[in-house]
């Protein structure tokens, strides 16, 4: 799982942050049988994390090392007074074509679990491309259970067409199939453990990158809803499964309380699936620290 590692690159200055982003075009390995091409932001699906605090003046500068034309659009930004820097090509400003660089700048004014992605050929860069990744923007005044967690953990969750695995400009219209699953770029076996402790207050924030909707389900422990789209809901609610949509995201809490261990995974039936094969897709497992590792336990490193 994602904790928070891979931050791209910055400078502070004072409330000024300054970062360096290219794309790139990479081979992601998503499953063992499935070597996909993808436009990388720096390289890497998901893309860096960019974690900021509320009121952040941010300055990103992106070179478009790619074959094709791409824009960033910061998802969640309001954009007040920086309107030219929502990332929509033909509207707020021309695609940053191969070979060419643009500068972002926007003040971060919304809090909460953010997220950026490209606004060219969204079906194919955004839905089957890997052009995504997650930003973070602490409040000010964060909440009382906020302040409680000791473990960030991001899940972003995303489909793939192995039809269109080895060529850039193909894919990703309406009449295609989806028949990969991932969470993080990655289809188990592939996925990572949650490792954790007695004790900590886990704090995952769901995102739905690509363009299925996710039933996300905890084994052994309720999720205490407590954020929708980054914002805080007036009244938190528990569920052991959450329905994550496209462009959504929901943040909530685990009280680890139950050592063991126990799986994670997404509760639509096609979706644990790999080339149509099970198992697949968004399965991860929660891992307590010390609890025993017989030989037949498959999730290791």
């Amino acid at each position: 799982m994602m904790l928070g590692a891979g931050l791209v690159s910055g400078q502070v200055l004072a409330a000024e942050r300054e970062f360096d982003m290219t794309i790139e075009e990479v081979t992601l390995k998503v499953a063992p049988n499935l070597d996909y091409k993808v436009f990388g932001f720096n390289a890497q699906v998901p893309g860096p994390l960019i974690h900021v605090e509320e009121g952040d003046d941010l300055i990103i500068n992106v070179m478009n090392n790619t074959s094709l034309a791409h824009t960033i659009h910061w998802h969640g930004i309001r954009q007040k007074g920086s309107w030219q820097n929502d990332g929509v090509p033909g509207v707020t400003q021309k695609p940053i074509e191969a070979g060419e660089s643009f500068t972002y700048r926007f003040k971060a004014e919304r809090i909460g679990s953010l997220w950026y992605h490209c606004h060219v050929n969204v079906n194919e860069h955004v839905g089957i491309r890997g052009m995504w990744g997650p930003m973070i923007v602490d409040p000010k005044k964060p909440l009382p259970i906020e302040e409680r967690v000791t473990k960030d953990v991001i899940m972003m969750m995303s489909t793939w067409e192995s039809s269109a695995k080895d060529k850039y400009g193909e894919g990703g219209t309406p009449m295609d199939v989806a028949d990969y699953f991932s969470v993080n770029g990655k289809s188990f076996p592939l996925t990572q453990p949650l490792r954790i402790e007695k004790g900590d207050v886990v704090r995952i924030r769901f995102y739905g990158a690509g363009g299925a909707t996710h039933a996300m389900h905890s084994h052994g422990h309720d999720m205490l809803v407590t954020h929708k789209d980054g914002l805080p809901l007036d009244n938190p609610y528990y569920a052991d499964t959450v329905m994550v949509g496209p462009g959504e995201r929901y943040d909530v809490i685990i009280e680890a309380d139950n050592p063991g261990r126990f799986i994670f995974h997404d509760h639509v039936d096609t979706h644990v699936t790999a080339g149509g094969k099970f198992p697949g897709g968004p399965i991860t497992v929660i891992e307590y620290d010390g609890i025993e590792m017989e030989d037949w336990y498959v999730w290791k490193d």
